[in-house]
């Protein structure tokens, strides 16, 4: 379908991890007629991100991004994500204000316990390795060193100083590559920053689910003082600037995770 035919602005659409495949966002783009294309990380793609998303740039659909745990999975898949050519779209660490007037605040990555798992019931009861990235790469033995830096597989790793100075800036939706408290496999700590981003929605990826469409969550909601939305594998749901949500595609794992898969009350 053709993008960007319309004088009409369309919807903010939050992509799901699209694990190399893009296609299926190009044509929700078209025939929602989107303002604009947030990835939420597990991009994986097979050549550089920029090339992957040149329809929207050439249309003038802006699009943002974070970065998921398989994005590091090579040094390959490294240079394909982080680079010159993405580094404006990259939305980790920073607010940037969309077309629909939407502040957006960006975490990505996965907690590692070889960083910083913050759980008590770790070996180091939660608190971290290595605060900075800097901090971790002097202690990284050369030969596994990527662009002189860090571990290439550590791009999509949190470090606590970065969730820190985000967390002293405003927003009005947050998205982690992470779920938030209300996931079973989620972390109370992105509540925490959402509260204090002061965001009104907070939209992850990464376990191919999205358990807002088959649970209740509105108790949880209005204790948390947010709205916590999964986008699942592939899924694309458009999110507005009051936190409000809208099923564009639904994941392809949805209903089979919902079968075995309850929110934390």
């Amino acid at each position: 379908m053709c993008m960007g035919q319309s004088m009409t602005r369309g919807p903010v659409l939050y992509c799901g991890d699209s694990h190399s495949r893009f296609r299926h966002i190009v044509e929700a783009t078209g025939s929602t007629n989107a303002s604009c294309v947030v990835l939420l990380g597990d991009m994986e793609p097979a050549r550089p991100l920029e090339e992957e998303m040149e329809q929207f740039t050439m249309v003038g659909v802006p699009w943002y991004f974070i970065g998921g745990n398989h994005d590091a999975d090579t040094a390959q898949l490294v240079e394909r994500v982080w680079n010159d050519h993405t580094a404006a779209h990259n939305v980790h660490g920073r607010v940037v204000e969309l077309p629909d007037g939407t502040r957006l605040a960006g975490l990505a990555g996965v907690f590692r316990e070889a960083v910083w798992y913050p759980d008590p019931a770790t070996a180091r009861g939660g608190a971290p390795a290595f605060r900075t990235r800097e901090e971790h790469a002097r202690v990284t033995p050369e030969q596994d060193r990527f662009q002189n830096g860090h571990h290439f597989r550590h791009w999509g790793t949190v470090y606590p100083a970065e969730l820190d100075r985000l967390a002293e800036l405003q927003a009005d939706v947050l998205v982690t590559h992470e779920a938030g408290g209300y996931h079973p496999a989620g972390f109370e700590i992105l509540d925490d920053l959402a509260r204090m981003l002061g965001v009104r929605a907070h939209v992850h990826g990464h376990h191919h689910d999205a358990l807002w469409r088959t649970s209740d969550l509105s108790a949880r909601w209005k204790r948390q003082g947010f709205r916590s939305y999964g986008v699942g594998l592939r899924g694309i749901t458009a999110i507005d600037a009051s936190g409000d949500a809208r099923v564009i595609a639904p994941g392809e794992l949805d209903d089979e995770r919902a079968r075995y898969r309850r929110p934390v009350p």
